[in-house]
């Protein structure tokens, strides 16, 4: 009798090793399986938004009114 029991405390340790290891699995696998969590559709990529700064400076529009000037003062001189 005394074997029989000695046997189902060795049957008893096997089965507790098993359970373990499948809970290792089981934890291991759910771990794993929230690093792929997700949908399967294309992501949604919004395009930028393009400021668009206005050309020139404030000198562009006084050149022509100096050049006028200019002629009108080298005419004046003759």
């Amino acid at each position: 009798m005394l074997a029989i029991c000695h046997n189902c405390l060795m049957v008893g340790e096997y089965l507790e090793d098993n359970m373990k290891k499948l809970v290792l699995a089981a934890a291991l696998t759910a771990a794993a399986s929230t690093a792929y969590a997700g949908s399967m559709a294309d992501p949604v990529i919004e395009a930028p938004v393009i400021v668009e700064e206005a050309a020139g400076s404030s000198a562009g529009g006084i050149i022509i009114p100096l050049l006028v000037l200019a002629a009108i003062v080298a005419v004046a001189a003759d």
